[in-house]
């Protein structure tokens, strides 16, 4: 019976897996040529929110150009512009923004990472910070972590001129995800049904496959560690001193249709979470604090199975 359940399940992951790609081909091709042809949006800061996610089509581009949801972070996207020489970001307001952030560069319409810009990583004297490319069209993407109060998204220099001013943001623009689980139907269930799957059979697939299906737009310098969770299982972390210390843990767990069911930044040795009621996947983003030098974060892990309800992840 185990077989019959196990062939169905794998059954069910291909088709899965084979709507995924047809319907991310499908709708990033629509919202590519929508973003090539509507120059005023792309000239624009484009801030996630609720008023984003009530926009047509938005939601389907989200769910499968990016679908594990970064709940931890206020995203603003801008792009696609032509660029000869560079990029330059005013640092001022970005830091007086964010306790953290991150600037990615990426190409267009490919959306293949070039290169990216960490708040750790400048000279914090500066106003400006030039990132240099090779002439081609770029979108940019940008993540603030640990928001002040005051948030604005900072101005934008192409080749030296002007592009985009620096726009405020309300700082509880991302109270939509207390409730996007409700989003939840049997397209985007249908959309993600193998992830579940693939986690599940991770040590008889290629990791860098798991990697990239789960991760496809991950932020350089940014550590992830993440596994499935089966509705009974209740998930127990424990993370070392110097690591709580050293960087920023941001947790979520996310249902089948991989819509965030919660989230938390974790700031204790120990954490656990309930039993979800649901099978699902669990990711956890490790960020360094700032003045913390990253470097590559140990991820040992044993699993302890009583009475097939806890999953122990030893973090350190």
């Amino acid at each position: 019976m185990n077989n019959i359940v196990l062939i169905g399940e794998i059954t069910l992951a291909l088709l899965s897996f084979i709507f995924y790609k047809i319907m991310k081909f499908l709708i990033g091709n629509l919202f590519t040529l929508y973003l090539a042809t509507n120059k005023k949006k792309a000239s624009q800061w484009r801030v996630l929110s609720q008023e984003t996610i009530n926009s047509f089509l938005s939601l389907p581009v989200l769910m499968t150009k990016g679908p594990r949801w970064n709940t931890h972070a206020i995203i603003g996207t801008l792009g696609p512009f032509a660029v000869q020489k560079s990029i330059s970001i005013d640092l001022q307001s970005a830091n007086n923004s964010a306790g953290s952030w991150i600037a990615v560069v990426y190409s267009f319409p490919t959306y293949r990472t070039i290169t990216s810009l960490e708040s750790h990583q400048i000279n914090s004297t500066k106003s400006w910070q030039s990132i240099e490319l090779k002439p081609g069209k770029y979108s940019l993407g940008l993540r603030y972590y640990n928001w002040r109060n005051s948030i604005n998204l900072p101005a934008i220099k192409i080749d030296n001129q002007d592009f985009v001013s620096a726009t405020d943001v309300p700082n509880n623009i991302n109270d939509f995800y207390h409730n996007l689980i409700q989003a939840k139907n049997w397209f985007y269930l249908s959309l993600h049904y193998y992830i579940f799957t693939i986690l599940k059979l991770r040590k008889w697939l290629p990791e860098s496959f798991v990697r990239y299906e789960f991760l496809p737009v991950g932020a350089p310098a940014t550590e992830f560690f993440y596994n499935y969770l089966t509705k009974t299982q209740t998930l127990q972390l424990e993370f070392s001193n110097s690591l709580i210390q050293d960087y920023d843990i941001y947790f979520t767990i996310y249902d089948r249709s991989s819509l965030p069911l919660n989230y938390c930044q974790i700031k204790t040795e120990k954490y656990t979470l309930p039993a979800t009621g649901m099978n699902g996947y669990y990711l956890l983003r490790i960020r360094p604090k700032p003045n913390t030098t990253l470097e590559q974060v140990s991820f040992n892990s044993q699993l302890i199975e009583e009475n097939n309800q806890l999953q122990h992840w030893l973090l350190q």
